[in-house]
C-alpha cells in the first residue's frame, strides 16, 4: 500500500506541525492548512489521498468543509476535535466522515488511522461481475445498470461489506466494522439507518436487495436468473 498524501487542516501550528512530524515519518507527503476556505480549494486543486480535518476553525467549521468537500469528492476524512459529545461524533459521521479522533490524541494513534482509512479506501473491489452492481473503490462510486447511486461513503463501505458475499448474514458489528474504524462511537441504530438510507437509493433505480434478518443483522441476495 502506498504512503500517499495527507492534508491536515488544522489552525493550531504546533500541532499542525506535530502531525506533520509523525506522518512524514511514516512516509506520507503532507500539505497544512489553517481553515476551512483554504482546506476545500486544496482538495479542489489536487485531491489529496487522505484529511485530517480540525472540527474548530476559523471562518468555515469542520463540519461545514466535510459537507463541501463530500459534494464533490470521496477523499477520506479524519475529523480532529476537543468536541466529545456524542451528537457531535454521529453528525460528523453522517456527513461522510470516516473516522473521528478526539482531543487528546497519540500522533501514533492518528498514523494508524490514516493507514487503516486507506487501506480501506485501497482494498480490492467485489466481484459483481453476476450481478447488475458495479463497484469502483478508487472513485467510490456504485452503479447499478449504469444509474449512479449518490452514496456516501460510509453508504458505499456497507455495500461494498454486503456485496462481498451474496446471500451471507453479516451482523450489526461487522457492518459497524467495515464501516468505521472505531466502532465505538457507532450505535445499532446508526447502523439501521444507513440500510434504510441506503435500500432507499437502491430502490429508487428499481432494486431492492437488502434484506433484515430479525435479531441477526442484514444480507444481500440478488433474485435468481428468471
Amino acid at each position: 500500500m502506498k504512503a500517499g498524501r495527507v492534508l491536515i487542516v488544522e489552525d493550531e501550528p504546533k500541532l499542525a506541525a506535530l502531525l506533520r512530524d509523525y506522518l512524514q515519518a511514516a512516509g506520507f507527503a503532507t500539505e497544512i492548512v489553517g481553515d476551512g476556505e483554504a482546506a476545500v480549494a486544496s482538495v479542489r486543486r489536487a485531491a489529496p489521498d487522505a484529511v485530517l480535518l480540525d472540527l474548530m476553525l476559523p471562518g468555515k467549521d469542520g463540519l461545514s468543509v466535510c459537507r463541501e468537500v463530500r459534494a464533490f469528492c470521496a477523499v477520506p476524512i479524519l475529523m480532529v476535535t476537543a468536541r466529545v459529545e456524542e451528537i457531535d461524533r454521529l453528525l460528523g459521521l453522517e456527513l461522510g466522515a470516516d473516522d473521528y479522533i478526539c482531543k487528546p490524541f497519540s500522533p501514533r494513534e492518528v498514523v494508524a488511522r490514516v493507514k487503516a482509512v486507506l487501506r480501506r479506501a485501497q482494498a480490492p473491489a467485489a466481484d459483481t461481475a453476476a450481478t447488475p452492481l458495479q463497484l469502483d473503490l478508487e472513485r467510490f462510486e456504485a452503479r447499478v445498470q449504469d444509474q449512479r447511486l449518490a452514496l456516501t461513503p460510509v453508504e458505499f463501505r456497507l455495500l461494498h461489506k454486503l456485496a462481498a458475499q451474496p446471500g451471507r448474514v453479516y451482523s450489526r458489528s461487522q457492518l459497524i466494522e467495515a464501516a468505521y474504524t472505531d466502532h465505538r462511537v457507532v450505535s445499532d441504530r446508526t447502523v439501521d439507518s444507513h440500510i434504510k438510507n441506503l435500500r432507499r437509493k437502491l430502490a429508487e433505480v428499481g432494486i431492492d436487495p437488502i434484506a433484515a434478518v430479525y435479531g441477526v443483522g442484514y444480507r444481500l441476495e440478488w433474485p435468481a436468473p428468471g
